[in-house]
């Protein structure tokens, strides 16, 4: 695996968080959304992010990460930025299907990103609904890869998902 990450100070806590650059980078949201995608079982699932320069390429690389991911085949319905009420809105609109937030924060410089991971039914992630084996596939090298090009999902722009406010 390169760009290795310590994935037991990364992936914890119901989250996927660390300092960018450092303890994460983009190859992680790839990772991660491979992963969840296996564990969740997804064939389709909603995607935002808060609209940080930052977060919009860890975005880009988990859509692909997640149509990506195995023989899956997931349908990623991208929100482009939403808040989480938003998110969890366009989760039950689409059906009840899994669902992950990609934030930015800086604090003295250093910027902070966390993927939020979210069940069909709208609930975070924790170590006992999916964390744990998401966490052991990647410190494995475990992660997905496409079998075929058939087997690869689309990723749909849905902003109409997002509530207005």
């Amino acid at each position: 695996m390169l760009n290795q990450i310590d994935t037991d100070a990364v992936i914890r806590d119901g989250r996927v968080a660390g300092a960018f650059p450092g303890e994460i980078h983009e190859g992680v949201a790839w990772w991660v959304a491979a992963c969840f995608v296996v564990v969740s079982q997804a064939r389709q699932m909603a995607v935002a992010h808060d609209g940080h320069d930052t977060t919009a390429g860890f975005h880009r690389r988990f859509c692909l990460g997640a149509i990506n991911a195995d023989y899956w085949g997931c349908q990623i319905s991208s929100l482009g930025t939403a808040d989480e009420a938003q998110l969890l809105h366009a989760m039950k609109e689409l059906g009840g299907v899994p669902g992950a937030l990609l934030t930015t924060t800086e604090i003295g410089g250093q910027q902070n990103i966390t993927i939020l991971l979210y069940d069909a039914d709208g609930q975070p992630v924790t170590e006992g609904t999916g964390l744990a084996k998401l966490r052991e596939m990647v410190a494995s090298d475990r992660v997905p890869i496409p079998v075929n090009d058939q087997a690869k999902g689309n990723i749909t722009e849905r902003r109409d998902l997002v509530e207005k406010p």
